[in-house]
């Protein structure tokens, strides 16, 4: 599917989101550097930590992707579809913003700078962690054991990676890597249609994998997912 004209809408917004959201010194790159390379880095840092290992503390991997899951849907239908007192910001930002940036008509990103559109900012990589990661992390060294702490955080940093990294496919131009994978394709239509205006707080709140939203009934049908 070749990319399409943008909508003199999408085409407006983009230049004033440009002039007035985009710092001057902003660099693309720096900013995938600082989430893929920081992030690779704290997780590695998680790792180093583990000592032998029981078999039943891997179980913690499968259910912290669970959570992240659930997480990642929950903070999503929620703080950023929905004003929140406290979270004004992060509403904004998503839904006023990278909704604008991106609608189902105009999904590539045209430039390193459009980045900033999709990448999370630190304000919201805070936001995530320290509401779902450091709670869990704190409880899971208490009552558990060291080992199950860092394999939790670990996890999640895996899942977040993963999260930024298929976000940034979605975006991508037509024709790149994604596009040319079946199952990808289909989880990437999956987030067109959640960027479709009319029904952006309705349907396919997860960005990744359908888990939450298959269990909560905010799935779209299986046939607008093929077309």
């Amino acid at each position: 599917m070749a990319d399409l004209p943008l909508p003199e809408a999408v085409r407006r917004y983009r230049a004033e989101y440009r002039a007035t959201q985009i710092p001057r010194g902003y660099r693309g790159g720096l900013h995938a550097l600082f989430t893929f390379g920081g992030g690779a880095f704290a997780l590695f840092a998680c790792l180093w930590q583990l000592q032998d290992v029981r078999p039943f503390e891997w179980l913690t991997v499968p259910l912290t992707f669970l959570y992240a899951n659930l997480a990642e849907y929950f903070g999503h239908r929620y703080p950023m579809h929905r004003p929140f007192r406290g979270l004004g910001l992060i509403y904004r930002r998503h839904a006023g913003q990278h909704h604008r940036f991106f609608t189902h008509e105009a999904m590539p990103l045209e430039g390193m700078r459009d980045l900033r559109a999709v990448l999370f900012p630190p304000l919201l990589v805070i936001f995530f962690f320290g509401a779902f990661g450091l709670p869990v992390w704190l409880l899971l060294a208490w009552a558990a054991s060291p080992n199950v702490a860092w394999l939790f955080l670990a996890t999640a940093l895996a899942y977040y990676l993963n999260y930024e990294l298929l976000h940034l496919a979605w975006h991508a131009p037509a024709g790149s890597w994604p596009a040319r994978n079946r199952w990808l394709r289909r989880l990437q239509r999956l987030h067109r249609i959640h960027h479709d205006p009319a029904r952006m707080a309705r349907v396919n709140f997860n960005i990744t994998y359908p888990i939450g939203d298959r269990l909560f009934g905010t799935l779209a049908p299986r046939e607008e997912a093929k077309g």
